[in-house]
C-alpha cells in the first residue's frame, strides 16, 4: 500500500472504525484513541496490510486488542490503589447525552458486545467474525443470540408495556 493509498484508506475508514469501536467499548474518547493508535501501527505495516486484503479488519482487531490491554492496565492500577489503602482519583461518569443503545450495550459482556457490533455495524458474517476474533462459529452464534436477547430485555420501554396492559 503506497502512502497515498494508506491516506485514502484512513480518510475512508477512520470515522467508520471509530464508530464501531465506540459501540464495542461504550466510550467515544477511548474508541478514538485506540483507533488512532491502531492506524499508527498500521502505517509502519502498510505494505503488509495490502497483502492481507482486509486492512480495515486488521485495524479494528488491533484497536480492540489495544482497548483490552488498557482495561487490564486500569484494573491492575485500581488493584494497586486498593492494596495501598488509597482511593483512586475520581473519574467523571458518562455524559447525560449517552445513547440508550450504547448504555445497554455497555451492560453486556465485552465479547457479546464486540460480536454484535461486528455483525450489525460492520455487517460481517458469522464466519468473518469467527475469523477476526478467533472464536468458533458456534460461539459467535451463541454470542449473537444471547446478546440480542439481553438487548431486547434492556431496551424494552416500560411505558409502552403499561399502555398495552390496560
Amino acid at each position: 500500500m503506497t502512502v497515498e493509498e494508506f491516506e485514502e484508506f484512513y480518510a475512508q475508514a477512520v470515522t467508520r472504525l471509530t464508530g464501531q469501536l465506540y459501540v464495542m467499548l461504550g466510550d467515544l474518547h477511548e474508541a478514538q484513541d485506540v483507533v488512532q493508535e491502531a492506524f499508527v501501527k498500521g502505517w509502519s505495516r502498510r505494505r503488509q496490510l495490502d497483502r492481507g486484503g482486509q486492512p480495515e479488519a486488521w485495524i479494528r482487531t488491533v484497536a480492540w486488542r489495544l482497548a483490552v490491554s488498557r482495561w487490564r492496565f486500569r484494573r491492575r492500577t485500581a488493584d494497586a490503589w486498593h492494596r495501598g489503602g488509597v482511593s483512586p482519583p475520581h473519574v467523571a461518569g458518562p455524559e447525560p447525552d449517552q445513547v440508550v443503545l450504547v448504555d445497554a450495550l455497555r451492560e453486556l459482556p465485552p465479547q457479546q458486545r464486540r460480536t454484535l457490533t461486528l455483525h450489525y455495524l460492520c455487517d460481517l458474517t458469522v464466519e468473518q467474525i469467527a475469523a477476526e476474533t478467533g472464536l468458533s462459529t458456534s460461539t459467535v452464534k451463541t454470542h449473537l443470540v444471547r446478546g440480542r436477547a439481553a438487548l431486547a430485555h434492556r431496551l424494552r420501554d416500560p411505558l409502552i408495556e403499561e399502555s398495552t396492559d390496560v
